[in-house]
């Protein structure tokens, strides 16, 4: 399964698991919150890596910039577009 059905998989099962939902939102505040979130995703069975998840973002987000405007440097910069992690957070809240 690649990251993406990961996480679409694990939004929905979030969605309906208050524990798990409220477990993933308070890695937030943890030292290293990443490495939390992807530690909490591996023990309910999604092998999710801290640098899959930013290169998925980084990937994503390219492909973004490359569809507009030609993908040259003129491209806008999109806020916050590359970063699954928070993106991830945003659609369970």
């Amino acid at each position: 399964m690649n990251i993406n059905d990961c996480l679409d998989e694990l939004s929905r099962r979030a969605k309906s698991d208050e524990i798990l939902r409220r477990s993933l939102l308070a890695t937030r505040k943890d030292r290293n919150p990443l490495s939390s979130f992807c530690r909490i995703c591996r023990n309910h069975g999604y092998e999710i890596y801290p640098m899959e998840l930013i290169q998925a973002g980084e990937e994503f987000y390219a492909s973004m910039r490359r569809s507009t405007n030609g993908g040259g440097e003129n491209s806008p910069k999109l806020e916050g577009e590359d970063d699954f992690y928070e993106l991830f957070l945003a659609e369970i809240e």
